[in-house]
Formats: C-alpha cells, sequence, structure tokens
C-alpha cells in the first residue's frame, strides 16, 4: 500500500471535516485516529472538536481507566492530556514541520472521577531549525474543577524533505 504524501495534520483535518458533521462521526474519526496511532486507542477516550491549535477530547470514567482508589489511573490523565495536546499540535502545523513529543509533565490536582473533558490550545511558533514547543492540556470534571494539567515538550522541526531543498 502506498503511503501518503500528506503530512499527518492535513490528513487529519481532512477526515475531521468529512467526519464530524456526521451521526456518529467523531467516534469512527477517534476509531481511525486509533488505527493511526495505536496506543492512542488505549484509553477509549472520545475526540469532540479539532481544529488547528484546539483539541478537546472526552474520557468516559469506567473500570478499565480506574485505579485502585477508584478514580481515574494518573496514566490514563496522563494520556488523555498527550492526546489533546498532540491534536492542537499535529493539526496546527505546516505540511513542511513535524514534531515529536520529547517530555511530559502532569501535575494532578484532585481524584478524577465522572466525565473527563481535555482540552488544548496552541500557537506554531516560528520553526527555522529544530525547537521545544510547550503545549498544555486543562483536564476537567464533569463539575468543571481541573483534576489535571499537563504539559507537553515538543520538539519542532522542519521535515527532511523540508531541510534538504533549503
Amino acid at each position: 500500500m502506498a503511503r501518503s504524501l500528506e503530512s499527518p495534520g492535513t490528513r487529519l483535518r481532512s477526515l475531521w471535516a468529512r467526519l464530524s458533521p456526521l451521526p456518529g462521526g467523531a467516534r469512527v474519526f477517534t476509531f481511525l485516529l486509533g488505527r493511526m496511532v495505536p496506543y492512542t486507542a488505549s484509553i477509549g477516550a472520545t475526540v469532540l472538536d479539532f481544529a488547528p491549535g484546539h483539541a478537546r477530547v472526552r474520557l468516559r470514567d469506567r473500570r478499565r481507566v480506574r485505579n485502585h482508589l477508584r478514580s481515574i489511573h494518573a496514566v490514563a490523565l496522563a494520556n488523555l492530556g498527550e492526546l489533546s495536546t498532540g491534536l492542537a499540535l499535529i493539526g496546527a502545523l505546516e505540511p513542511e514541520l513535524r514534531a515529536i513529543l520529547t517530555g511530559l509533565d502532569v501535575t494532578y490536582m484532585k481524584k478524577a472521577r465522572g466525565l473527563l473533558i481535555a482540552e488544548s490550545r496552541c500557537t506554531i511558533p516560528e520553526v527555522g531549525e529544530g525547537i521545544e514547543h510547550i503545549v498544555e492540556s486543562e483536564i476537567r470534571d464533569e463539575a468543571g474543577d481541573v483534576v489535571a494539567v499537563t504539559r507537553a515538550r515538543w520538539r519542532l522541526s522542519p521535515t527532511r524533505a523540508q531541510t534538504s531543498t533549503s
């Protein structure tokens, strides 16, 4: 199978534009995202909103993501936060840029229970050579309380094709 020449952000934006208006489209988008990035599917989160520089992702509280304290496991929260930062960032990247996660810092504010929403917003700085860029995600419970904040450190750099033509 031939590999697409589109950037990941371009592919995801196109998929979201086609699927999100349809009934169940967000769930289908999330399923396909999980096929592209298998570990992403491990917590069973659903993408609610996706636009360049913005993502909202929902996680339902269920046994599969719980810890021994009857709350959502710390690593599930970290995964949720990383997912929302990655979508916001990748969705905003120009095709000639790439990103890779190089660090993740999560601050847990309170036990996470019930329906959770992770939201990230970001802008893309000028990228000439490789740079570090922090994208933050707030994870809130149904009451609107912040249960965790994720700070993802992304390495942004020009793609190989871009650097070889420069």
